[in-house]
């Protein structure tokens, strides 16, 4: 298993964070993982890194997740995404109750992205399954200028 440890090198590309319930199916966690990317209008090739809480380390759903992107995987203990509370965008205090954090997909995109990181895009929800993005300020995407050339 990763390492918890620091932020992970991104090199200018972006961290996935995800969130899903027990047993959710693989298929679900993809499309909102590829919805998410789109929202950000970026690719899979734009990816460094998805993250998660590391009571989802052995869930199937994430690690096809990242198998299907070919991107690493990194997973962070509660206090760790904690930490990123006041950075997120949609705390929440029922997610706070069952995992000792305030978010799981937003926090797991920002620590994995670093502390100058920023949500490109917050939480967004399938029926079983969180999703949200975070890169650098200084990534295109982030700054709305992808394309504008």
């Amino acid at each position: 298993m990763p390492s918890a440890e620091g932020p992970a090198v991104t090199n200018g590309k972006l961290v996935l964070g995800l969130g899903c319930e027990r047993h959710t199916a693989l298929e679900e966690v993809v499309a909102l993982a590829e919805r998410a990317l789109a929202e950000a209008d970026a690719g899979g090739s734009e990816l460094a890194l998805i993250a998660s809480l590391d009571a989802r380390s052995e869930e199937p759903a994430i690690l096809a997740a990242a198998r299907h992107f070919a991107v690493p995987i990194r997973f962070f203990d509660a206090a760790t995404l904690e930490a990123e509370a006041d950075r997120l965008q949609n705390p929440s205090e029922i997610v706070f109750a069952h995992t000792g954090c305030h978010g799981v997909a937003e926090g797991a995109a920002l620590a994995g992205a670093g502390p100058d990181a920023v949500l490109i895009v917050p939480k967004i929800r399938s029926a079983r399954a969180t999703a949200a993005i975070a890169g650098a300020v200084s990534n295109e995407i982030a700054t709305g200028q992808r394309g504008a050339e």
